[in-house]
């Protein structure tokens, strides 16, 4: 039986948060927040500039056009594009792939640097955009697994959707500061108290403000700056130019007059007493430990409010933090380089059929050509053609520090959860894999094929883009989905990467679980369930069920061996 999409949806949301909080968060794994580690040394100035976030939300609430205002705010990019671009409009810098710009979703996380400045210190940021569509979920897990803060995208008019509760979910189980913009005021939007609270009883999070909209949709004139008592004032006009700003003396200051009509001001001194009566204040302590976040309000579109969020950013953002890793934590201040995968992504570029493993660097500083000991299989590796990114253009890196995201082109070596060190053992912990949700059969359209197709799923398996299973009993492979969008995407860049047609068909299992025990009892399951039993792509055993029923029953009949939902990758 095959749930719909809709079902598939909902049985994430109801399912999959004790699911994930029993596996990112073990209390060993819990993020050690600098207000415990007081006595630790200054970080580097090098590192200390660095910031790297990602960019969380439900889909279209605009965090693809925030990413690339952030680039154009950072000198990076001319003028920026749009998801919906018009005919030869521009198209946006993070999603590069030809669904990507067909669908106008992003389906694959992208990660992007930049230099951005503000007032005299220049800092480097390191941005990840994930994708919103619940259906890519596991993709945004492992991202966040990389980075030290989120920003959370909020569309004004509809407020916290289910999408971003359950991303906020995760960034809670990993304490992850959290950062919130509220974009679209310059349409319709809810009432900004009314915003507030929804945000405060959803997430059991504090908000305070950071700036506060004046006026509603068409209404909408710009926002105070709380921060810096500042008057923001929107140009509807032109798109890619920084918002005017009126430096003031407070709410009482005559100038206001000036800007703002009677009316809105009136409403706007109202409200601000009453927020800062009911609303806490700016505690970067607090925020630092994911208990408050602050929120500012904008218009990504008309580049209205993402400076100043920026600015938050640099100001209240984390430098790069601790990393759980096995027997010992890494500090980004060590000297001895270290890093680890998040995520692989295959064929970036279609004439050279490459593989670029992201690596999130968590210490030290990283020198073009240096040779670090790849853990999982004990063998050194020549890093000699690493890679910085700005979306899908990517310049040669000849040096990275701690907090940075490199890529390294390798031809499969490489896989997610993996860490290269400078010969330490250490191992990464908490990057998770989740079982599928939705599995099918899949052939080749001609039957010669079948090999190339076994090269492409297996591929795509170690992008951590679907699971891939081999069954233990007659020949095929079944793959397994988080959602069913999925299916179409891997049949689209099968054909276009591969120019080989493929088929789905439905399959008699409905959900996979990984199986772990002792190995005399696993090999006595193994032996008496066999028409039950495949193997992923790591050749780890997994038992495809068809009913709750199944995996009830081996419970009962078995109970030296487990069957879970999640593995850690490349244990």
């Amino acid at each position: 039986m095959h749930q719909s999409s809709a079902q598939v949806v909902h049985t994430l949301c109801t399912r999959s948060v004790p699911r994930f909080q029993r596996h990112l968060a073990p209390p060993s794994h819990r993020r050690y927040r600098p207000r415990m580690l007081d006595n630790r040394p200054d970080l580097p100035p090098e590192i200390a500039r660095r910031r790297t976030f990602a960019i969380i939300s439900h889909p279209d609430a605009g965090k693809t056009t925030l990413t690339e205002k952030f680039l154009l705010f950072g000198g990076a990019i001319q003028m920026a594009g749009q998801v919906r671009a018009k005919g030869e409009a521009r198209r946006t810098r993070s999603d590069f792939m030809a669904m990507e710009k067909d669908r106008g979703i992003s389906v694959s996380a992208s990660a992007m640097s930049f230099d951005f400045t503000n007032k005299n210190n220049t800092f480097r940021f390191n941005l990840v955009d994930t994708p919103g569509h619940s259906d890519f979920s596991e993709d945004t897990y492992r991202t966040l697994t990389a980075v030290d803060a989120a920003i959370m995208v909020i569309d004004g008019a509809k407020g916290v959707e289910s999408q971003t509760q359950k991303l906020f979910e995760v960034c809670r189980m990993r304490d992850l500061p959290i950062l919130t913009f509220c974009n679209k005021m310059d349409r319709e939007s809810r009432d900004t108290f009314e915003i507030i609270d929804e945000i405060q009883e959803n997430l059991a999070i504090d908000v305070t403000p950071a700036s506060w909209p004046i006026g509603v949709g068409r209404d909408f004139i710009g926002c105070y700056d709380i921060l810096r008592d500042r008057l923001e004032l929107m140009d509807r006009a032109d798109r890619n130019k920084v918002a005017e700003s009126v430096e003031i003396n407070g709410l009482d200051d005559p100038k206001l007059a000036e800007y703002v009509p009677e009316d809105q001001l009136n409403t706007l001194r109202e409200e601000l007493e009453m927020a800062r009566e009911l609303l806490p204040p700016l505690d970067p302590a607090a925020m630092l430990e994911g208990s408050l976040t602050p929120i500012w309000f904008g218009s990504a579109i008309n580049s209205f409010g993402v400076k100043e969020l920026m600015d938050g950013i640099a100001t209240y953002g984390p430098q790069p933090q601790i990393q759980s890793a096995d027997p010992r934590q890494i500090l980004p201040e060590e000297s001895k380089v270290s890093g680890f995968v998040f995520k692989v992504q295959a064929n970036m570029d279609p004439k050279h059929r490459d593989r670029v493993a992201f690596v999130r660097m968590a210490s030290g500083h990283f020198k073009r050509g240096m040779k670090l000991t790849h853990v999982r299989t004990k063998k050194p590796m020549a890093v000699s053609n690493p890679v910085m990114f700005l979306a899908s253009d990517r310049e040669l890196a000849e040096e990275a520090w701690a907090g940075d995201i490199m890529g390294i082109p390798n031809h499969g070596q490489l896989r997610i959860g993996d860490t290269l060190t400078e010969g330490e053992a250490l191992r990464v912990t908490g990057i998770p894999s989740f079982a599928p949700e939705l599995l099918q059969g899949v052939r080749a359209g001609a039957p010669l094929k079948s090999k190339h197709l076994e090269k492409a799923l297996l591929q795509f398996a170690e992008e951590g883009a679907a699971k891939v299973f081999t069954p233990s009993i007659g020949s095929g492979f079944i793959v397994g989905v988080v959602g069913a969008l999925q299916f179409e995407v891997l049949a689209s860049r099968i054909e276009l990467e591969y120019g080989l047609p493929v088929r789905f068909e439905a399959s008699q299992f409905t959900s996979a679980r990984w199986v772990n025990g002792e190995r005399q009892a696993v090999d006595k399951f193994v032996e008496s369930n066999k028409q039950h039993i495949s193997y992923d792509h790591d050749g780890d055993i997994v038992y495809l069920t068809r009913l709750q029923w199944d995996i009830d029953r081996v419970a009962r009949d078995y109970p030296d061996v487990t069957l879970t939902a999640t593995k850690e990758m490349m244990v």
